[in-house]
């Protein structure tokens, strides 16, 4: 990728950017006969997969991570490559970018640009307001692990995933006649990186590992089965480098011989390795670089190293799975999931591929996981994955819209752990922030510009036509506020109060009343990145400050009501609120994006700032400001479609809260596409950036999920290219859980559980029509208030779970006192009573036709809209031995309880869904086997064949 700083991309232009930063174009023709592996489909395909190596393009390489550790695997049988980051090697060291002169000049620098001297008060800015130095620091790499395998080449029946599931890459070949199979995960729980290396043949493990880096280190062999490389971080920016850092790698063989000299490692002969990695460095914190490096590396190795394999996978499985599996999301699947995963990127706009959207979605909740853990780095402009010296944009924190927009996933998709490194920064930009308030504004609070970095810069970065930006500290704490709203975490709230209060007070301080309107505004300022006159982009209040300003002081009012604190500053954030530059529809029926209506030097820009307050905000809302709202939509009409990736994933959140999915999925189309999403799924500015992929993710969730205003909004912007699937375990404001189902577009379920006692509003087209709402844990019927036509209340107990029901009686096909077979689409083999048995207990099973009885079922109707199925040769009906997934179904005595009640969905032409009272979940043959005997058990609603059943009268 090339270097250029973000000063360098505005200067070039929009062409310029444009030439310079497009990777080589890249395509992938569909393979005849193509299918995905075993391992893949046995995950419901939530893995990325790929029948060749990634050779040595980095963007077609497979990300791990443990959230400090990252690497890149390469997946190549002659030379393996492993390139590798900890997010904590940084370029430069601690240092204190404020600038002393700023203050001084504050007064002139407002008086310009009140004055409409636009271009003089920015030249001012650059004089006296910069930061020592302009520019920050680049995140950079630790170095690449190599492993020269013997016996790889003109290896066959290749092929390589990601599993998202287990966050493990696996790559398998055949090489002289032996299957070689190669595993490689990051540890949270072991703080290491695994690379386990196997074959089928005994004896055939041979290779030789070394570790290189671009950085200065020192390669050595301190053990007789471990390599070392011993570094420090570069100098720059007149800064010098003083992040040090170790890297070991150790094999555990199986048999064979093992040697390690001159800083290359040596195996031969071994049946099975085990390599472990490790890094220490020296990066305490923004203030100290005195880290005992070298103890960490060593101390992790070797308490990794006492762990045999098997217990290194099980703990970071089970450590990982604890986060990732708490969402789904079944959109079903087509004939295109059989694809590699770059065919499927690059033939999706012409290809129905539903399962790519649930895939995508996924991958941005297991970047996260694997870019933000409690205790480590926030995830910066590529997560941690970065193979440069000097990064596109230096890799770093970029405030206007990049590094929050990594976080929007975290509390919707059930993440909320992965959030706390950013509260950790948010800490530490309070210090560095309050120095930079009291030396350049002489301002009480703390303030942080448009960029910060691993030493917490809060000046102002680059040249004040960008970096002009007061409000990146005040986004941030916003945050603190709306994660809040997630949790109800009360005593988080206590905790990080004060850095809600401190960026407060700032504004407080420093903002100005604007001489002819009157409002009080931030000044200097801009709207991000975008000229509102030839080559001028600094201003007064533009509309994006004014709305973070609004969500920081209510988030401040709203924090001193729930703690109970601070009566008199309530007062003053609310009468500073009070008197902010209201937004204001423009002459083109749009937004205004500035105090007064002008256009825009660049219509199509990818900033649309000014809709801050539609997303991630709700100041912008279809039932609360309807005239706001409608302007909004004209807004993004103006903006065009196209942009960079994360401009693109942002517009997807925008048409989701428009409640417009069918247009929220055109974007997305938008987005998977191969200037826009690399081969490995990287999304692209170009060049990669993470914020992309997590854009996308939340704009997913987004389409699925609105939790504003105190009501939770159930599939708000579902397309139609999504007709049926199910979701569950998105998190809405207020402390809610949340799960659907849907078929032919419609809800057919609801599913939510409160983290506590209170009113629950709920607001669902579902509630127009008939539907039944049950507290499954209790067993009994809810009954709901109707508070609009589409939006019910009823009260709720904390822990309990509530499934509201469609209710649309029998369908069509199936008519009273009628006996029918259940012939499984997937398969068309019958639902059977095992064995013909008459006995309680009988389980259910699949098998081929035949005219037995022990195929035959009636219905029996039960209360609201469910059903029993009555086994004909039995007389017993069909129950669900618990409520978990996978439980079986057996006939029982007919109690009538609610575990031998079903629903049932019509899916057209005969054939039907059902779904169990008790439990939610559906009927479904076991891992979609064909084989006769499979069992019948309950799943989660995917709406997949193994779950529809044609009914066959008899």
């Amino acid at each position: 990728m090339p270097d250029l700083t973000r000063r360098q991309a505005m200067r070039l232009g929009a062409a310029g950017v444009g030439a310079a930063l497009v990777p080589t174009a890249w395509t992938a023709t569909a393979r005849a006969g193509s299918a995905a592996p075993a391992d893949v489909r046995a995950v419901n395909d939530l893995a990325l997969w790929y029948d060749k190596p990634a050779g040595t393009e980095w963007l077609r390489a497979l990300p791990i991570g443990n959230g400090r550790l990252g690497a890149m695997v390469f997946g190549n049988t002659d030379t393996e490559r492993l390139q590798l980051n900890e997010d904590t090697v940084w370029a430069g060291g601690p240092h204190d970018y404020s600038n002393a002169q700023g203050a001084g000049a504050l007064a002139q620098i407002r008086q310009l640009v009140f004055g409409n001297q636009w271009t003089q008060a920015q030249s001012l800015i650059d004089q006296k307001m910069l930061g020592t130095p302009a520019a920050q620091q680049p995140y950079q790499p630790v170095g690449t692990l190599s492993l020269a395998l013997s016996g790889g080449s003109g290896a066959s029946s290749y092929q390589r995933w990601l599993d998202l599931t287990t966050a493990t890459t696996v790559v398998t070949y055949v090489a002289n006649n032996v299957r070689y199979r190669r595993e490689v995960f990051a540890s949270a729980a072991d703080q290491v990186i695994v690379v386990r290396l196997t074959a089928e043949t005994p004896g055939s493990i041979s290779f030789s590992a070394s570790l290189a880096t671009p950085q200065r280190a020192t390669a050595s062999s301190p053990g007789a089965s471990t390599i070392g490389l011993d570094g420090v971080s570069a100098d720059s920016r007149g800064i010098a480098g003083s992040v040090r850092f170790l890297a070991l790698a150790d094999a555990v063989a199986e048999g064979g011989t093992t040697s390690s000299s001159g800083g290359t490692l040596r195996v031969s002969g071994a049946n099975a390795v085990t390599l472990l990695i490790s890094v220490g460095t020296s990066y305490v914190d923004y203030r100290t670089v005195n880290g005992d490096y070298q103890g960490i590396a060593r101390t992790r190795l070797s308490a990794a190293r006492a762990l045999p394999y098997d217990s290194l996978r099980g703990r970071h499985v089970a450590d990982y799975q604890k986060l990732f599996g708490r969402t789904t999301l079944d959109l079903g699947r087509t004939a295109a999931a059989d694809q590699p995963t770059d065919v499927r990127i690059a033939q999706h706009n012409t290809a129905d591929d539903p399962q790519f959207s649930a895939l995508l979605f996924q991958f941005g909740r297991y970047l996260l996981i694997s870019s933000s853990r409690p205790g480590t780095q926030p995830a910066n402009l590529q997560g941690i994955w970065n193979d440069q010296m000097n990064p596109s944009w230096e890799s770093k924190y970029t405030l206007n819209a990049n590094l929050p927009m990594n976080y929007w996933p975290a509390d919707v998709t059930n993440l909320a752990e992965c959030h706390e490194p950013v509260f950790g920064m948010i800490a530490d930009l309070a210090v560095t922030g309050a120095r930079t308030a009291q030396v350049e504004y002489g301002a009480r609070g703390w303030v942080t510009h448009h960029n910060t970095d691993a030493w917490r810069g809060s000046s102002i970065v680059d040249f004040a036509q960008a970096g002009m930006w007061q409000t990146g500290g005040a986004w941030l704490a916003t945050m603190i506020w709306d994660h809040y709203r997630f949790t109800g975490d009360v005593e988080f709230l206590r905790s990080r109060y004060p850095l809600l209060k401190g960026a407060a007070q700032f504004f407080l301080d420093t903002l100005v009343t604007e001489p002819s309107l009157g409002y009080l505004v931030t000044n200097p300022a801009n709207s991000p990145e975008l000229n509102h006159h030839a080559n001028a982009s600094v201003c007064a209040g533009p509309t994006m400050d004014m709305q973070i300003l609004r969500d920081l002081f209510d988030g401040c009012a709203g924090a001193c009501q729930v703690l109970g604190v601070d009566a008199a500053f309530t007062d003053q954030v609310k009468a500073a609120r009070q008197r902010l530059a209201p937004m204001k529809v423009g002459s083109r029926g749009n937004i205004q994006e500035w105090l007064y209506d002008w256009v825009e030097t660049e219509q199509n820009h990818r900033h649309i700032s000014h809709l801050y307050g539609l997303y991630p905000s709700n100041q912008i809302s279809k039932r609360g400001t309807p005239p706001l709202f409608t302007a909004a939509r004209r807004t993004l009409e103006l903006r065009g479609d196209d942009g960079t990736g994360w401009s693109l994933a942002w517009k997807i959140n925008y048409w989701a809260r428009m409640e417009e999915g069918g247009k929220a999925h055109d974007l997305l189309r938008l987005l998977v596409r191969t200037d826009r999403l690399a081969p490995n799924m990287f999304d692209l500015h170009p060049p990669f950036q993470i914020d992309g992929n997590f854009g996308a993710t939340s704009g997913i969730a987004e389409m699925l999920l609105h939790s504003h205003n105190g009501e939770l909004h159930v599939l708000p912007a579902l397309p139609p290219s999504w007709p049926a699937g199910s979701v569950a375990g998105l998190r809405g404001r207020g402390g809610y859980t949340v799960g659907a189902a849907w078929s032919a577009g419609s809800a057919t379920q609801l599913t939510i559980t409160p983290d506590r006692d209170g009113d629950i509003k709920v607001r669902s087209r579902m509630f127009t029509a008939d539907y039944a709402v049950l507290d499954t844990t209790s067993g009994a019927a809810v009954q709901p208030v109707s508070v609009e036509p589409d939006l019910v209340r009823f009260a709720g107990q904390a822990g309990h779970t509530y499934r509201a029901t469609s209710v649309g009686g029998l369908p069509p096909v199936v008519q009273p006192g009628v006996n029918y077979r259940l012939v499984a689409q997937h398969s068309g083999k019958q639902a059977d009573i095992s064995g013909g048995s008459t006995s309680a207990g009988a389980a259910l099973i699949q098998w081929a036709a035949t005219s037995g009885l022990n195929q035959q079922f009636d219905f029996l109707v039960s209360d609201g809209g469910f059903h029993r199925i009555r086994s004909r040769s039995s007389g017993l009906v069909l129950q669900v031995a618990s409520t978990s997934t996978g439980a079986d179904i057996t006939q029982q005595p007919d109690t009538g309880a609610p575990a031998q009640q079903w629903q049932v969905t019509d899916q057209g032409g005969g054939v039907v869904s059902l779904v169990n009272r008790a439990s939610g979940l559906a009927m479904d043959v076991w891992g979609a086997s064909t084989a006769d005997g499979a069992r019948i058990s309950q799943w989660t609603v995917t709406g997949a064949a193994n779950q529809r059943f044609q009914l066959q009268r008899v």
